[in-house]
Order: C-alpha cells, then structure tokens, then sequence
C-alpha cells in the first residue's frame, strides 16, 4: 500500500513539474517600453527651461525622467566649442542610461552646434534620430544685432564661413534620421526656408513663431512619432 502510494505521489510530482516547466517556456515577463533618451540643445538667449512643456508631455507620453535631458550651455560662446561639450554630455546620458544612442531634438541656433556634433566630432554613431525645430541651419540675417556682440551669433549670420564649412557637402551625414520642421512666419528666421535640410524630412508646420515653435503641442506630436 505504501509503495503504491509513492508511486501515485511520484506521478503526480512529475506532472506538476512538467506543467511548471511549460509556463516557464511559454509565459513572456511584462516589460516597460524603453525609448532612446533624448537631448534637448536650446538656442541663442536661452536655457534648458525653454523645454519643460516638451518634458512634461513626453513623460505624459511614457518617457522617464532619466530619459528626458535638457542641457543647459553657454550659448554667447563658440559653437563649435558647444559641440564638443554637447559630445561629452551625449557620453554622460549613454552612461547613465546604458543606453546605444540618443535621439536629438533641437531649437534655433541650438541646431548648429548639434550639426556640428554630428559632421565633425562622430556623433553619427551616437545619435538615432536628429529633429530640428526652426533651427538656423543656413544662417539669418537677424543675426546682425548680436553678431558683433557673440562668437555664436556671428556664425549664425547668412553666409558666414562657420555655415559655410557646416553646409558643405553632405548635410544630413550618417545613418542618422533627419527632420526639420519649420513655420511660415518666423520672424528670427530670413527666409523661413533657411531651416530646410537637404536629405531630411522637411515638414512646415504653418504660422507659429520662433518661440512657440519648441513648445508647441502640435509640432510636440509631430515630433514625438518621429522619433518614436
């Protein structure tokens, strides 16, 4: 009776071991949806702070904070040296984060300094997607009230030798995706289609002015699929 009994408690055993195992094979653990972090470089006369509408609604949309950097720099300097600080705090957010590329997503003069990243200083290997929001990519006339004042403003001047270095050849350079968007009636761009990228996925956005253009819901949504 007793040698009975263990076989029955040994089939049983074996049974419920198998079906533990089934589970284990087939069962898929939830995971939280990850995205790449973005950076944010603001433009000429501004600070980190021009971001927080942005940052609210990405994290509304999932994003962690941990995710989400909005980097402060001095924007009177060169842009040049702006690159390569931007190319050190990329290097920081992909430690922090373990992450294999950021995405970047700029505003006005902000996008110079990031184009120069990417062309010069290999951020093409660091960064999955580029998104340009009425940045100064072919320089302003509206440049001349400060450019005898900042080493930035003057190279964000129509025709200056830093655009034209920047301009020169490929301007949309790596496996990167490119977007730029753009509004009919920016008044801080001459002409508004001094943001247009050749080789990047143009999209204008109609009259929205230069200060709205980064903290717009719209544009945010437009955005937010693109580097999605």
């Amino acid at each position: 009776m007793q040698r009975r009994t263990r076989r029955i408690t040994a089939a049983v055993s074996a049974v419920v071991s198998s079906m533990l195992l089934s589970l284990s094979l087939t069962a898929t653990p939830a995971q939280a949806a990850t995205y790449n972090p973005v950076v944010f470089v603001h433009g000429l006369s501004s600070s980190s702070s021009s971001w927080n509408d942005w940052v609210a609604d990405f994290k509304a949309d999932g994003y962690t904070a941990a995710e989400l950097d909005a980097w402060s720099y001095s924007w009177s300097q060169s842009n040049v040296t702006s690159a390569q600080q931007l190319a050190t705090e990329v290097q920081r957010v992909l430690a922090a984060t373990g992450a294999s590329k950021v995405d970047l997503v700029v505003h006005s003069m902000g996008a110079l300094s990031a184009r120069y990243y990417l062309k010069n200083l290999g951020g093409t290997s660091y960064v999955d997607d580029f998104v340009s929001t009425a940045g100064t990519n072919h320089g302003t006339t509206v440049a001349s009230w400060c450019s005898w004042l900042y080493t930035s403003c003057a190279e964000m001047y129509t025709g200056s030798s830093f655009l034209t270095a920047l301009n020169s050849g490929d301007e949309t350079p790596g496996s990167v995706s490119y977007a730029s968007y753009w509004s009919n009636c920016d008044d801080a761009l001459t002409p508004d289609t001094t943001a247009i990228l050749s080789g990047a996925t143009n999209v204008e956005v109609g009259c929205i002015s230069h200060d709205e253009m980064n903290n717009d819901y719209g544009v945010y949504g437009q955005v937010r699929d693109f580097i999605a």
